[in-house]
């Protein structure tokens, strides 16, 4: 029987899980100077972060214990999903870091 406990906990994790993936995507958008690089970083990169984190969250602590999800649709919910809304919107709705003004530096 799935609880409003799990059901909040595992939103929480979602929640948390695309907040992390846009501010990875945010980061190598500032860090990585080349045009396809922070595509190619945040695509290969923050999947193997969400995993781990996955992993913590749905293998060591019994959050969603109660939701009976297969491998494929936890992967799915909890990496897949994230991935492309944080990507998403970092990409689309935060501006470019070369919008910025910034002082000069001594």
């Amino acid at each position: 029987m799935v609880s409003v406990v799990n059901l909040v906990l595992f939103g929480a994790v979602l929640v948390g899980h695309t907040l992390l993936a846009a501010v990875l995507t945010r980061f190598f958008r500032i860090r990585l100077k080349t045009q396809w690089g922070y595509v190619v970083y945040s695509l290969l990169l923050i999947p193997v972060v969400l995993i781990v984190s996955t992993l913590v969250f749905f293998g060591v602590l019994p959050i969603g214990a109660g939701l009976n999800l297969d491998v494929p649709v936890l992967l799915g919910a909890s990496v897949g999903m994230p991935l492309a809304l944080g990507f998403a919107i970092d990409t689309l709705y935060v501006p470019p870091p070369e919008e910025y003004d910034l002082p000069e530096t001594q």
